[in-house]
């Protein structure tokens, strides 16, 4: 078990051989030694892997019942001492009856015995010749070799001091019933769900397995680890692949190759503070613990040491919110910008309006927002010169934004009205005795609010709407003048972060406007990120002032906004995380800095995100006030701050 809510599990498939329990309980104890060595603390094997599934009517024979008995002590005796906690296949008997079970062992103690429940008796399997069901029996004790043991399927296993950390157990066939052990187990508290199965393999059936796997570790909100038997089963009929699955919450954290003659043990880091949030935040989850499904459970404790780990065993995605797999991006950013559209279609037609006004900049925000509005009346065949692209010149204006500006809203057939603001923000400068040479933050927020003006006033005349053009990240950051380009009357942006933005301008670039408007598209994305309130620099007349430079890389910036709103994790996690994730390419005391600028910001700019417009949500984080994130305007952030300041 590792720090920050990691466990490391791991699923193993031994080499057997049918019917020789000493043969194979070396090869468990040699996947043990493997899994030890890699710091694995949560351990599951096959269903009978002591014996072999395969033996069919040797279940019946005494020398193969008690030779079991005997290696499961010594499988016992061989854990005193070791840091971990794994699950054995092995057939019992039990009064007067034959059972199939999985014994859960740590340091030298048989933890409890788990019985199948759902027995198969169809197609190549034949169970119900040699095994009853656990439905015949209630929770009770079996006696193994003098000891007192739990016996019973309504059993879950509870770490003494993280609570959170419980296991339960399934075997096989319970995984295919209608309303598997797996789901009774997790509403009354199992976070992990271990698998002995022997799965033999047909076309098509491992995809069905990992379907199988993956549904019922999201809907049980479960880390499920699967083991299934391999190589030395008997082949007379079937074949066993040796399938170990390791997947949390629906996601796929490992998976082993299957058909393979050796023994072979995968095993990952499963995140249970990521678990619990999903629960508590779902509270149709607890609802369960009221109805039917609410099982009277024996609770084992269990202790294993915490270790800390170097790094975190599994994949840790440096932008979660985009797919890093190009198919599932282009879907992705096809879903996205088909609600972008129907939101703001339905919204258009709501009000009446003919006209939708936008400024533009030549920047990606804007540019992903004039693209939104083209296909929207395309959607909804109305002409595209009812929608009004207004260019606003500034103090900060370079030719190269002012041009892609100028070009893209030709190339997409809008109407185009360019009005300068130097003019009339000194005017104002001068209205409120502000030196237009003092380039502070008035000096900023004054063309903001400008620019924002013109439009409002612009809508009023034309009967039209303000399109908003700000994204996720920078109200997260609240990188937006209130009252500024922080208002309008749609925002179609308001939940895309900045990391997804560009590429959701790269797949339209692609797929959704003509050869003539690709070039200035790819100009634009090559764009540094700049609101342009500044000077440009004097000897290169390029962007000076440069987002990222202020606030910090917004790939990390949506990487902390993601794991905090997502999961709930604490400052000191997510810092950890990126430390792994950003390792090579952002020193340790870069993130530091850049963590607790996002902190800060997040914090101190509730009250410009208070007040959002409306738009629509495509994905799992939005900081609407209507909807997703009810924070009060006035929260301290000192907690979280002081934690940064203890890393």
């Amino acid at each position: 078990m590792i720090n920050n809510g990691f466990i490391r599990v791991a699923s193993a498939t031994p080499s057997i051989k049918v019917a020789d329990v000493n043969f194979n309980t070396n090869e468990i104890i040699k996947l043990i030694d493997s899994a030890l060595s890699n710091d694995v603390s949560i351990l599951v094997f096959p269903e009978l892997c002591m014996t072999g599934y395969t033996c069919a009517d040797l279940f019946f024979q005494e020398t193969l019942l008690e030779s079991s008995l005997e290696n499961l002590n010594k499988l016992t005796t061989y854990s005193t001492g070791k840091n971990i906690l794994f699950v054995v296949g092995i057939p019992l008997k039990y009064k007067n009856a034959l059972y199939n079970c999985a014994a859960v062992i740590s340091n030298g103690k048989i933890l409890g015995v788990i019985p199948k429940t759902y027995i198969p008796n169809y197609n190549e399997f034949y169970e119900q010749r040699w095994f009853s069901s656990s439905e015949t029996i209630i929770n009770d004790n079996i006696t193994i070799e003098g000891q007192k043991i739990p016996f019973g399927s309504s059993i879950l296993f509870q770490h003494s001091d993280n609570k959170h950390l419980c296991i339960g157990v399934e075997i096989c066939e319970d995984l295919w019933s209608p309303i598997p052990p797996s789901t009774i187990h997790s509403i009354n508290g199992a976070t992990i769900i271990l698998n002995p199965s022997a799965s033999n393999d047909l076309v098509g059936k491992s995809s069905y397995r990992k379907a199988l796997v993956s549904s019922q570790s999201a809907k049980t909100i479960t880390s499920y680890v699967y083991s299934s038997a391999g190589f030395g089963e008997s082949t007379t009929d079937v074949v066993f692949g040796g399938h170990c699955l390791i997947y949390e919450n629906g996601t796929k954290l490992k998976e082993n190759k299957r058909f393979m003659l050796k023994s072979n043990l995968i095993y990952s880091d499963i995140d249970i503070d990521r678990l619990m949030i999903d629960r508590i935040k779902m509270n149709t989850y607890s609802n369960h613990l009221t109805t039917q499904f609410n099982t009277k459970y024996t609770i084992i404790p269990f202790d294993l040491a915490l270790i800390e780990h170097n790094n975190i065993e599994r994949y840790i995605d440096p932008q979660p919110f985009v797919p890093n797999n190009i198919e599932k991006r282009s879907n992705r950013c096809k879903e996205i910008f088909s609600i972008q559209t129907l939101g703001l279609a339905k919204r258009i037609t709501h009000i009446g309006c003919d006209k939708v006004i936008v400024g533009i900049s030549g920047g990606l925000d804007s540019t992903l927002a004039l693209l939104v509005c083209a296909m929207t009346y395309d959607l909804l065949g109305r002409d595209r010169k009812n929608i009004i692209g207004v260019t606003m010149p500034g103090f900060g204006t370079t030719d190269r934004t002012y041009n892609n500006a100028i070009s893209l809203m030709n190339h997409l057939g809008v109407t185009i009205k360019e009005i300068p603001i130097k003019e009339s923000c000194l005017v104002h400068f001068k209205d409120i005795e502000h030196n237009p040479d003092n380039h502070n933050t008035t000096y900023e927020n004054v063309q903001a609010r400008e620019r924002t003006q013109i439009l409002m006033d612009l809508s009023n005349k034309l009967n039209g709407i303000v399109i908003g053009t700000g994204d996720l990240s920078e109200m997260a950051l609240g990188w937006a003048t209130y009252n500024g380009d922080h208002m309008a009357m749609y925002s179609v942006n308001t939940t895309i972060p900045k990391t997804l933005v560009r590429y959701l301008v790269q797949w339209i670039t692609e797929y959704k406007v003509g050869e003539n408007a690709k070039e200035v598209l790819m100009d634009i994305l090559d764009t540094p990120v700049s609101p342009e309130l500044l000077p440009p620099d004097k000897k290169t007349g390029q962007i000076k002032q440069k987002t990222e430079e202020v606030v910090g890389p917004y790939e990390l910036h949506d990487f902390f906004l993601y794991n905090m709103l997502r999961y709930g994790f604490s400052p000191r996690k997510i810092y950890r995380l990126a430390l792994q994730t950003f390792k090579g390419k952002y020193t340790d005391d870069i993130i530091k800095k850049w963590i607790t600028t996002f902190y800060k910001r997040f914090f101190m700019h509730q009250f410009k995100r208070s007040c959002l417009p409306d738009g629509p949500k495509v994905g799992s984080i939005c900081l609407s006030p209507r909807g997703d994130l009810r924070m009060p305007s006035d929260a301290v952030s000192k907690l979280w701050l002081d934690e940064i300041n203890k890393l």
